[in-house]
């Protein structure tokens, strides 16, 4: 017990070790480089170094996973300069966690979720998501939460409807996944990324997902869907009074005095809608929580 206590503190040190050196970026380093580094990258000789504590190991490597995630999303929000902004040392950490530990569900799981996420809040490597998502299949095959992952990271952010269709089949006809999976992926392959199957995506997310943050997420995306069928609304309003006045509503007023609105509208988080006086244009409200809302072609 006392070696295994060992082994395991130091190779915490090693991955702290390692979580410190990758701060200090070199001087004399190209534009767009960090300095960070990784000194073991060989998933073959960690195991053999780690004797048989692999979990463990794979345990230490995934706490320096998640801080090299958060760390570079922090600095990316607080505007600093390009050395910690970059994600490069992230697909090279969780495949050294899943190799350590196939069975890592997490690891591929949020893995695939940083990397996809669009950069400066996450790498913008939705290559490198489905991969960490695919090495996980091919060790538990029959895993179909993983290629549910696949298609909605196909869904989300490739925008690739007829991969992100084939993926929910899959993952439908794997053993004990849920009835939803089939259907989604007949609406999927049928109407794209429209606004009705995002709605039914993100609907089935937060009925039926067993993460907190996942059902929090589509409860997110549902908010923006219904500021974005609100809009559609107004904006029909604001074309008919243009239509019968000659030019554009000057405020909400006006159109609540011409019978078409009943009071001054606001988004599903309670802000007051933007109207354009020279335009007609409707918008959400700059310091809406809604904000940005997805490209109408491509919808949440």
């Amino acid at each position: 017990m006392r070696n295994a206590a060992a082994i395991v503190v130091l190779f915490a040190a090693v991955v702290g070790l390692q979580a410190v050196e990758a701060q200090r970026a070199p001087l004399g380093l190209p534009q767009g480089a960090t300095g960070n580094m990784l000194y073991v990258r060989s998933a073959a000789f960690m195991k053999r170094a780690a004797l048989s504590y692999d979990a463990l190991v794979a345990d230490a490597y995934w706490i320096r996973t998640v801080q090299h995630y958060g760390g570079t999303k922090i600095a990316n929000a607080a505007g600093s300069g390009a050395t910690g902004k970059q994600y490069d040392l992230l697909y090279p950490l969780l495949d050294l966690t899943t190799s350590l530990d196939p069975y890592f569900d997490v690891a591929y799981r949020f893995g695939a979720v940083f990397l996809a996420e669009p950069y400066p809040a996450g790498a913008g490597r939705t290559d490198q998501a489905i991969a960490l998502l695919r090495k996980g299949l091919r060790t538990q095959p029959q895993k179909w939460q993983l290629a549910e992952d696949i298609g909605f990271v196909n869904y989300w952010w490739v925008h690739d409807y007829t991969q992100a269709a084939e993926w929910f089949n899959r993952a439908g006809d794997m053993p004990d996944s849920p009835n939803w999976l089939k259907p989604l992926a007949a609406v999927t392959l049928a109407q794209g990324g429209n606004r009705a199957s995002s709605r039914r995506l993100w609907t089935e997310i937060r009925d039926h997902s067993d993460y907190d943050w996942l059902k929090n997420q589509a409860r997110f995306r549902l908010s923006q869907l219904d500021a974005m069928d609100e809009i559609d609304i107004l904006t029909r309003a604001v074309d008919t009074y243009r239509a019968r006045a000659g030019a554009p509503p000057r405020n909400w007023l006006d159109l609540v005095r011409a019978g078409l609105l009943r009071g001054i509208p606001v988004d599903p988080e309670r802000h007051v809608l933007q109207l354009d006086p020279q335009t007609g244009k409707v918008t959400l409200a700059p310091d809406s929580p809604l904000n940005p809302l997805p490209d109408p072609e491509r919808p949440a």
